[in-house]
């Protein structure tokens, strides 16, 4: 049997009930069975249900069942930003076989876990495992079940992917001219078994542990595109070369301009691997440079800035390059007083270690001089203080002629570049330097706040590099993420307006209007609540896939995603994603 609708001159269309048979003659043929066309328009839906082989259940709310709840809203939001992007078809190898297929959907779900849930890969694995899930990703990517070899073996294939993935993310981001921003930071480790780790500099401030180094290049807005990972011992310049080499000859760019600190970029690194290479820079002077400027009759004279902050000049000693040469007020009067005050300290110490020498508990001059010398080189301070260290007496005096010489050097600083002047104003290139800062950012938030690169638990080397690129992965989606959902966030979306007011670029950047209000009133413009990345994603967590079904009719299970709050709604159309649709 089956419901026909039969067209009717000028009434509406008549519905019929109607059988199919077969005659004598073996002919197909229908008769009708019964008039529906009285019947309202949902039982005659229903009815064409029930005839193709459909379960009639009763719509009574007290009898549909949630079988199971899982966290969706965050996995949506960050899975459908991979999507929106084509991160995913770029992890994807080109071969697309089952094991890259399978390999892939694991790195993809291990990037989702780490913006919304940073964890250890044992605990990923049973954080989508069916038995254990604690949110929807497993579900949606239909991972199964997931064995913790399989997550190290993903994270392999993904280390064998990492050139083709960056060449990739170069061709999106990185264009001839382009200018780069490149730092390093550290990560410390726990164990003794991986190669990579090295006691170094540390700055996570945990000399007790090894660490790696890490080198991260950006655009200039802070988005990543690469990232190496280094002995933990290996000296800041000495990470330049391999950059070096994978701007100009695996990413084929001809023209870029590199940005680094000047613990990176140096002389020394300049004239072997950058001009060599013919790279346009930009970085600072160290301070002893600096002083060698200001000395006798040299180019940097400080009644430059009687009147101004910013001027460019030129020196023998460094041909063909710029020099432009900054002075922050605000900068100056900061330095002066962490000086002033780092001293007083010192001396505090110092005055410690006095009196215990006048108590006899220090005797030699060896003895004073181990614990003077672990004071005023624990702040730093040995420079400005004159020492007089003998058995049985120990004194000290400021230099005043040197603070007062450093002191004028207060809030200066000198940015160094090879660009033309006609290619890159004194003001553009000051604020190129200033934007290393959102480098900074970047391993701000891969480092603590949201992704947790450290602790790192792996022993093999290719292992912590994997996972090193995981987690530039997992920020290079999280910076999408952020810029779209900026209004709901305590983000200055009116930066570069603000920029733009200033009346030199030397100046700190003030917060615009619009950033004050939102952190005045915890709400933006158009009176939405403003959150923190974490707290949004975290609440965007709240809504809810369920696994429904009927006590009747429990074999027939579907799925409903949980109605979306204002807040929710306001994200997602922000991120331009349909939360039911991903899937």
């Amino acid at each position: 049997m089956f419901v026909e609708k039969v067209p009717n001159r000028d009434s509406p269309p008549a519905v019929l009930l109607r059988e199919s048979y077969r005659d004598e003659n073996g002919r197909t043929q229908k008769r009708t069975l019964a008039n529906l066309s009285k019947l309202p328009d949902d039982v005659i839906a229903l009815l064409q249900g029930i005839l193709r082989g459909g379960t009639f259940v009763s719509a009574r709310p007290e009898e549909l069942q949630i079988e199971r709840s899982l966290p969706h809203g965050h996995v949506a939001a960050v899975l459908g930003m991979v999507r929106k992007i084509a991160l995913d078809r770029l992890i994807l190898s080109t071969a697309k076989d089952k094991a890259s297929l399978r390999h892939c959907d694991l790195v993809v779900a291990m990037l989702v876990d780490r913006l919304i849930a940073p964890r250890s890969k044992l605990g990923f694995v049973r954080a989508v495992d069916g038995e254990t899930a604690t949110t929807s990703l497993g579900d949606v990517l239909g991972l199964g079940r997931v064995k913790e070899r399989e997550a190290y073996e993903a994270l392999d294939w993904l280390l064998g992917q990492q050139v083709r993935i960056e060449k990739g993310l170069a061709r999106r981001h990185l264009k001839d001219g382009v200018l780069v921003l490149y730092d390093v930071s550290s990560s410390y480790f726990e164990g003794r078994h991986c190669p990579l780790a090295q006691y170094g500099h540390s700055r996570d401030h945990r000399k007790d542990r090894p660490q790696i180094v890490y080198g991260l290049l950006c655009t200039r807005d802070g988005l990543p595109v690469a990232i190496e990972v280094f002995d933990g011992n290996a000296a800041d310049p000495t990470t330049l070369r391999s950059q070096v080499e994978k701007l100009k000859v695996r990413f084929g760019i001809a023209r870029v301009v590199l940005v680094g600190d000047r613990g990176m970029i140096t002389t020394a690194r300049i004239r072997e691997d950058l001009q060599s290479s013919d790279l346009d820079w930009i970085t600072c002077l160290r301070a002893p440079q600096i002083q060698a400027l200001v000395q006798g009759d040299g180019p940097l004279q400080l009644s430059l800035f009687d009147e101004r902050d910013l001027a460019e000049i030129a020196a023998p000693e460094f041909p063909g390059e710029r020099l432009i040469v900054c002075r922050n007020r605000d900068l100056a009067k900061e330095r002066c007083r962490k000086r002033e005050a780092l001293l007083a300290a010192t001396e505090r110490d110092l005055a410690r270690i006095q009196a215990r020498v006048r108590r006899k508990e220090l005797r030699t001059s060896a003895e004073i001089g181990l614990a003077v010398g672990a004071v005023v080189n624990a702040k730093k301070m040995a420079k400005h203080l004159a020492l007089d260290i003998r058995d049985g007496h120990f004194s000290w005096t400021r230099k005043l002629e040197q603070i007062a010489a450093e002191a004028k050097l207060d809030g200066i600083y000198v940015i160094r570049t090879s660009v033309p002047a006609e290619d890159l104003p004194a003001a553009h290139a000051v604020q190129a330097y200033k934007d290393l800062a959102r480098v900074e950012r970047a391993f701000r938030s891969m480092k603590t706040i949201d992704l947790e690169i450290r602790p790192i638990r792996h022993w093999s080397a290719d292992r912590v590099r994997a996972h090193v690129f995981l987690c530039m992965l997992a920020y290079h989606v999280e910076w999408h993420l952020r810029r779209a959902l900026a209004s709901l966030l305590f983000h200055d979306t009116d930066l570069d307006a603000a920029r733009a007011e200033r009346s030199s670029p030397v100046a700190s950047t003030e917060p615009s209007a619009g950033a004050r209000s939102k952190k005045a009133t915890k709400r933006n413009a158009t009176g939405d609540r403003v959150h923190s990345f974490a707290g949004l994603i975290d609440h965007l967590g709240t809504m809810t896939r369920n696994t429904m079904h009927m006590p009747i009719a429990k074999k027939h299970r579907f799925t409903l995603v949980s109605q979306p709050t204002p807040l929710q709604e306001a994200a997602f159309r922000l991120i331009g994603i349909d939360p039911n649709r991903v899937q």
